[in-house]
C-alpha cells in the first residue's frame, strides 16, 4: 500500500515513515526538501499518484498569528484538493488537544481551521489530537523565559513522548477511517511549571521557574482543562522521568 507522509522529514513524520516501511508499506516521506510543497503545490500531484493514504503531520515554519493561519489554511486546501483528484481513500492528520477550547491562541485557531477543512472535504478521515511532546520542553521554556526567570502557568497538562504518538498514529493510519477525532496523551498529569523545573533540573540548569496563573501559552491563559484530554484518550506508556533518563543517556 502506498502512503504519503506530508511533513515526512520532521520529528513525527520521519519516525512514522520508518514505522510504516518496517511494516512493508511503500512510503513517500514528502516535504519541501524532497520537492513536495503543499503551499506552492510543487510536486504535490505527482507525489499522490496511486496513494491510498495521506498523513499530514506538517507544521508551520512560523507561529505568528497571521502566518500560521495562512500556512494551515493554504496547505490544507491544496492538499485536500490534490487528494480528491488522486482518489485518496483515507486522510490522517495530527492536531493538538485543546484546539477547540483555546480560541485566543493564534496557533490553535489555525489548527482548528485545519480540522474544519478536513471535516468538510468529504474524504474519509481520522484526526489525532495529541498533547504536547516531551521533546518540545525546551521550546516551551524558551518561549516563557525573561532573562533568567521563566514564567509558566501551573495548569495541569499531560505531555507525551513522540514515540508513543507515532505508535498510535501508525495504528490509525493502517486502520479504517473513523471520520472523527481521537485524543492521545501521556500517562501522567503534571503542572506545566513543575514539568519545566523537572526538565531544567535534569539538564543542570539553575534558572528559576515562577508559577504564574496569568502566564500565556501560545497567546492564551490556561486552566486545568485547557491542555488535558477528555474522558477516554489513548495513553502513551512513557513517563516523563523515564524519557529524561533516556535523553540523558542519548546525549
Amino acid at each position: 500500500m502506498k502512503i504519503v507522509v506530508i511533513g515526512g522529514s520532521g520529528l513525527i513524520g520521519s519516525k512514522l515513515a520508518s514505522a510504516l516501511r518496517e511494516r512493508g508499506h511503500e512510503v513517500n516521506a514528502a516535504s519541501p526538501a524532497s520537492g513536495v510543497n503543499t503551499i506552492t503545490r510543487e510536486g504535490l500531484a505527482e507525489a499522490l499518484v496511486d496513494a491510498q493514504i495521506v498523513v499530514d503531520v506538517a507544521n508551520s515554519p512560523s507561529f505568528e498569528d497571521h502566518a500560521v493561519m495562512e500556512f494551515f489554511e493554504t496547505s490544507g486546501r491544496n492538499l485536500l484538493a490534490a487528494e480528491a483528484a488522486a482518489g485518496v481513500k483515507h486522510h490522517v492528520a495530527l492536531s493538538v488537544v485543546g484546539t477547540q477550547r483555546l480560541p485566543e491562541s493564534g496557533y490553535l485557531r489555525a489548527k482548528a481551521a485545519q480540522e474544519n477543512l478536513i471535516k468538510g472535504a468529504g474524504i474519509p478521515h481520522t484526526i489525532l489530537q495529541s498533547t504536547q511532546f516531551f521533546e518540545f520542553a525546551n521550546s516551551i521554556i524558551q518561549g516563557a523565559s525573561k532573562g533568567n526567570v521563566i514564567h509558566l502557568s501551573p495548569a495541569l497538562f499531560q505531555p507525551i513522548a513522540s514515540n508513543d504518538v507515532v505508535a498510535v498514529l501508525t495504528e490509525l493510519v493502517l486502520g479504517a477511517p473513523v471520520n472523527g477525532t481521537i485524543e492521545v496523551a501521556g500517562p501522567e498529569l503534571i503542572p506545566l511549571d513543575a514539568f519545566a523545573r523537572q526538565y531544567l533540573a535534569a539538564k543542570g540548569d539553575t534558572r528559576q521557574v515562577i508559577a504564574d496563573v496569568h502566564a500565556r501559552y501560545f497567546g492564551t491563559e490556561l486552566n486545568d482543562r485547557s491542555l488535558t484530554p477528555g474522558a477516554h484518550p489513548r495513553l502513551g506508556r512513557t513517563r516523563f522521568g523515564e524519557w529524561l533518563q533516556d535523553d540523558a543517556i542519548a546525549a
